[in-house]
């Protein structure tokens, strides 16, 4: 199989490993096949595909869409390196406010999902990083929501210091007040 899937901590999100097959003129890999993603425990169509470039230090997050339209999202980084978070939101879930966090770069090649009802983030760890990434829903702006980064009652460990924030992420809220 071209593919290794570990469930983590939070064992609806998974770390997606793909064989590279590597030689003197480069590499090959597969980034996603649906029978094979399917038998690996992630069952679903993707409808949209995102690319974000980011700097040093700068901090995404942690952003969801709420219902009827949560996206699950299949994330890669192909640039650089990034500290890519998940963090259960469902508020009926036993691993609610829970989180897991994974390096994904362009070294290593893992891809990790995330799905629907969860928040992501991530933090940039090298001087520039670039993900792309699949959706399972259209994005809708009147759907989009947020939780603060430095939520105390998470207490998420990013991998960096001062962040860079967009102005809207640093006007999110905690997850207490949208729960």
């Amino acid at each position: 199989m071209n593919f290794e899937f570990k469930k983590l901590e939070i064992p609806e999100v998974i770390l997606v490993r793909a064989k590279k097959f590597e030689d003197s003129r480069g590499f090959f890999l597969e980034t996603y096949e649906m029978s094979k993603f399917f038998a690996g425990g992630i069952n679903r169509v993707f409808v949209q595909d995102n690319h974000s470039r980011s700097s040093k230090g700068v901090l995404r997050g942690i952003h969801y869409q709420r219902h009827p339209k949560p996206q699950g999202k299949l994330v890669r980084c192909i640039r650089g390196a990034i500290r890519d978070v998940a963090v259960d939101i469902r508020p009926n879930s036993p691993t609610y406010k829970q989180w897991v966090a994974v390096t994904l770069s362009e070294n290593n090649h893992d891809m990790l999902w995330i799905p629907e009802g969860f928040g992501h983030g991530f933090s940039t760890l090298t001087d520039v990083a670039e993900i792309c990434y699949k959706c399972t829903d259209y994005y809708d702006p009147k759907l989009d929501a947020g939780i603060i980064w430095n939520d105390p009652e998470l207490n998420i460990d990013w991998g960096i210091e001062n962040p860079v924030l967009s102005e809207k992420d640093q006007g999110l809220p905690v997850l207490k007040s949208v729960n």
